[in-house]
């Protein structure tokens, strides 16, 4: 890992005024506007990833499987009216919004993802041109999803996003809650990253030094991500992660590279091995996904049960993407807070 200065803007350009960036008169979604202690809408937090556990364990998904925490189904209806509440910013043929951890963006046949809801989310917010996807996170993150009605637009989004990434910018900042404190406040992670399969299912390993071979037949990726520490609490840390590259997973593999794997990753933490407290990587050939291990001390402090601790949602947020006119943000969902007003970490007093 190499230490880095701070993060980067895109030319210097100046952000968006708040009434262009959050839409509707300048006001936030209802379910950024919490007081500290209230419930959100969803109550502790939807949990919307249960199809993909399902369908890695050869089961057919369910068509409604969207689920509150702890609650009952929320449903295609219940998604459809948080996302239409979930709108940042709207103006010409953009529109942005902030989705909710674990729901797809394209999805499986019968699965509930965002592209299924698009012609209705359309609808009901008076659009006549259809909407596509421009930018999106992966399903278990949250956070900001670009979307368009003009192709031109597309196109030339995609294409500065693409020129950002050529000329050393960074145009997508996350946020990750941290089981653990990386050693350096703030730095780089480069690896290779590559697709293996282990069983029935391919998963994401990273290869420290990849060949030259396999990096030409594009056998193996080269990635960079750089972070920094925004903050600490009780061996936990809050990260603004800046990737350079796009590749599945990628974020969630760097961090266990750190030994400080995401809150609430079901799928990598289990490489992150503990002897008398001290954090070492595990082969990930030797360490098939289960559900995320956390100490008792951590659990009373987050208020989960054991039970609870299965359907915890990702903490990866996909918090700015900066555009031509200026950088886009979307604070983070009511689970995201809550965990961070728990930790002590900053950033809860977020709107």
């Amino acid at each position: 890992m190499v230490a880095t200065a701070g993060s980067e803007s895109l030319g210097g350009r100046s952000a968006l005024p708040e009434a262009r960036l959050y839409g509707r008169g300048g006001r936030l979604p209802p379910w950024c506007r919490l007081r500290a202690g209230a419930a959100p809408p969803w109550r502790a937090g939807a949990r919307l990833g249960a199809c993909w556990r399902a369908r890695d364990r050869g089961r057919a998904p369910r068509a409604h499987c969207t689920r509150r925490r702890w609650g009952r189904p929320l449903g295609a209806e219940g998604t459809l009216g948080l996302l239409e509440d979930a709108v940042v910013h709207r103006e010409g043929a953009l529109l942005a919004l902030s989705k909710p951890p674990g729901l797809p963006v394209l999805g499986c046949p019968g699965e509930l993802s965002l592209a299924a809801l698009l012609p209705a989310l359309r609808r009901r917010l008076g659009l006549h041109a259809e909407l596509h996807v421009v930018k999106a996170p992966a399903r278990e993150c949250s956070g900001l999803v670009l979307l368009s009605s003009c192709h031109r637009t597309t196109e030339q989004l995609q294409q500065f996003f693409t020129d950002a990434r050529r000329r050393g910018q960074y145009p997508a900042t996350y946020r990750a809650v941290t089981v653990g404190v990386p050693a350096e406040v703030e730095g780089e992670i480069r690896t290779g990253l590559c697709w293996q399969q282990q069983g029935d299912t391919a998963v994401v390993v990273p290869v420290p030094a990849p060949g030259r071979r396999s990096l030409a037949r594009k056998e193996v990726k080269s990635t960079l991500t750089r972070y920094r520490v925004l903050g600490t609490a009780g061996g936990c840390a809050l990260l603004q992660l800046q990737p350079k590259t796009a590749f599945p997973e990628q974020l969630q593999v760097h961090l266990t590279l750190l030994l400080c794997p995401a809150l609430g990753d079901h799928e990598h933490s289990s490489r992150v091995g503990r002897v008398l407290g001290v954090p070492f990587l595990l082969p990930p050939t030797a360490t098939p996904p289960h559900t995320q291990v956390l100490d008792e001390e951590l659990l009373h402090r987050l208020g989960l049960s054991l039970q609870q601790l299965r359907s915890l949602p990702l903490h990866l947020h996909l918090q700015q993407l900066a555009l031509p006119q200026g950088p886009l943000c979307a604070p983070p969902p009511p689970p995201f807070l809550r965990t961070l007003r728990r930790l002590g970490l900053p950033g809860h007093q977020e709107p």
